[in-house]
């Protein structure tokens, strides 16, 4: 589907989201899902700079990642320590990748550390022990940054509120001074800035 037809069906689905579950079939679990591969690639940012310097969120695209937890059911995930696991509903990005599609991606994620599905990291990214990249909705790791120790980047996901234009994250709005290229610690994505202060 194109951008606007994707656009059209997440828009649809939500108002019918009550409706929506793992038994949902046909356009609206394919939009749901085309959605959620195009932000896992990048393709599809929340998040926009425009050529004018305007940013622009992509509200549907958010609605979609809540869509998505609609559409799977509470499963076992492997992996775990001592041959344990977890129970959550969405997969690792990692689930079946082969040689090919680590060199194709570009990053370096060290032993346990943890990506979700739909979420989207540059190439160049290391991702550390512990570091927890769950960008699947306004922030994505990015070139020559590393996330590590208790890092979270992420927005939360519910309940959905139609954003202020204060929401998305802006140029003008004065953030902190960048971190540096190995940012450690607790890393928490308010919305507007990402910031590094230390697990706390």
């Amino acid at each position: 589907m194109s951008t606007a037809h994707l656009e059209s069906a997440i828009e649809a689905a939500w108002e019918s989201r009550d409706t929506i579950s793992p038994d949902t079939r046909g356009k609206t679990r394919d939009a749901i899902e085309e959605t959620l591969e195009a932000l896992d690639s990048g393709r599809l940012r929340v998040a926009e700079r425009q050529p004018d310097g305007v940013w622009t969120v992509n509200q549907w695209a958010k609605k979609a990642v809540l869509l998505g937890f609609r559409i799977k059911d509470m499963e076992r995930h492997e992996g775990g320590p001592q041959g344990g696991g977890w129970w959550d509903k969405v997969d690792s990005k990692f689930a079946g990748w082969k040689k090919k599609d680590w060199k194709r991606a570009g990053f370096r994620a060290v032993p346990n550390c943890v990506v979700r599905k739909s979420a989207y990291i540059a190439p160049g990214v290391v991702l550390m022990p512990a570091g927890t990249a769950n960008a699947d909705v306004c922030a994505s790791a990015g070139r020559r940054i590393t996330v590590g120790g208790c890092a979270n980047i992420a927005d939360a996901v519910a309940p959905y509120a139609p954003a202020p234009s204060a929401y998305a994250p802006l140029p003008e709005d004065q953030p902190p001074p960048p971190p540096a290229p190995y940012v450690r610690g607790c890393v928490g994505y308010n919305g507007r800035f990402v910031s590094a202060n230390g697990c706390n």
